[in-house]
């Protein structure tokens, strides 16, 4: 299949849109992403993707991504990394690059080449970080990712489902240093100590992990969600410049449902143990006139109550948008008075098992609600 390139600002600003979309309030941050991918095309870097079946069979892969909370108090570009620093005596040694250094203290550590990245997510920044930075180093990087939206833990991946080994992985932050996880006890051990590096480093570590063949990475990746990450933002901003509903074609292109529309009340939230937690509180507007919405986030949006009765839930999609423009909302900059639309769609199928069920439904959260697919819920 031929490749996709995004060759300028106005691809890249399509790209992250769709990434937002698809972030369910996560993913990172669109100002960080923006500043990346602006950067890239500046330095004339190719910003390219392939598809896997291209991957050649004798390159192995590796995944590289950002990991932390997205809550209001972690730095969401270059200067506010550089202010912290100052703020904590230490210097913003590596930046944006977190990614590369991760790859080849993960290069060094297993003495193994490393030809492609496949990105972990969808997100705002978490998937331009390994965009940019397979084009820097000169690797491919992969149409595909391994959670076929945004995710806050390992435990919600593909590579968890297949029961493939998370270690070993570097983890590298912005001040230099440098952490080899050689074993890990499980993988949710793993998430753990990733999350409690991120605290200590003063909100985000970068990893490198996941080293796989060309044969494993192809049967364990979602496929082709670059490329429809593209398309959905392109659509969405099509559809506003023609004059028609930007909601109504990002909900076709996703063959979903819009659930709700209305105006944020109050969004409570807290930074917890490396991640931001709350829920956004929403009163009805419209034809929702007189009805409520509540969305309890974990970065991500994972669980609903329409009129305080459990309604729709992850793994399958929950998306704030705004609803003229049809951009998604990040649970970062998400705020009271905001006018929202949620649109709700299907997992990629393989997160519809039993274990992903347990590790990715609304008991996994916390809440004592069964999953309910959301076809099933809207009917």
């Amino acid at each position: 299949m031929p490749k996709r390139t995004l060759k300028t600002e106005q691809d890249c600003r399509d790209f992250l849109s769709g990434l937002k979309l698809f972030g369910t309030g996560g993913g990172g941050s669109p100002d960080a992403g923006f500043e990346m991918l602006s950067a890239g095309l500046a330095e004339g870097l190719e910003l390219t993707w392939i598809d896997a079946a291209d991957l050649p069979d004798d390159t192995y892969s590796c995944t590289a991504f950002g990991s932390g909370s997205i809550s209001e108090d972690t730095p969401h570009d270059l200067k506010g990394i550089d202010e912290l620093g100052k703020k904590l005596g230490l210097v913003n040694k590596h930046g944006y690059s977190a990614p590369e250094v991760a790859v080849r203290e993960l290069e060094s550590f297993t003495n193994c080449k490393i030809g492609a990245i496949v990105p972990v997510e969808l997100g705002a920044s978490n998937t331009p970080a390994p965009l940019v930075s397979a084009a820097r180093m000169g690797m491919a990087l992969i149409d595909g990712d391994y959670s076929g939206r945004a995710v806050p833990q390992d435990m919600q991946t593909t590579y968890f489902l297949k029961d493939i080994k998370t270690y070993p992985a570097a983890v590298v932050d912005y001040w230099g240093n440098v952490v080899i996880l050689k074993e890990l006890a499980s993988s949710e051990m793993g998430e753990r100590i990733g999350k409690m590096l991120g605290v200590a480093s003063y909100g985000s570590v970068f990893f490198a992990s996941m080293l796989l063949s060309a044969k494993d990475t192809r049967e364990t990746i979602v496929p082709g969600t670059l490329t429809k990450s593209l398309e959905l933002g392109r659509i969405v901003r099509l559809a506003r410049e023609s004059g028609k509903d930007p909601i109504d074609k990002a909900v076709e292109f996703l063959e979903g449902w819009k659930l709700f529309t209305g105006e944020v009340t109050k969004k409570d939230w807290a930074d917890k143990e490396g991640v931001m937690v709350g829920t956004t509180h929403i009163k009805g507007t419209g034809d929702y006139q007189g009805h409520t919405m509540e969305v309890w986030f974990l970065n991500e949006n994972h669980v609903t109550w329409l009129d305080g009765n459990p309604y729709v839930f992850s793994p399958d999609l929950i998306i704030l948008a705004d609803p003229k423009t049809g951009e998604g909302y990040t649970n970062t900059e998400l705020k009271t008075n905001d006018q929202v639309t949620v649109i709700g769609a299907k997992v990629y199928s393989a997160f519809r098992s039993e274990k992903a069920i347990r590790f990715f439904g609304p008991r996994f959260w916390g809440f004592d609600i069964d999953y309910k697919p959301i076809e099933e819920v809207v009917k």
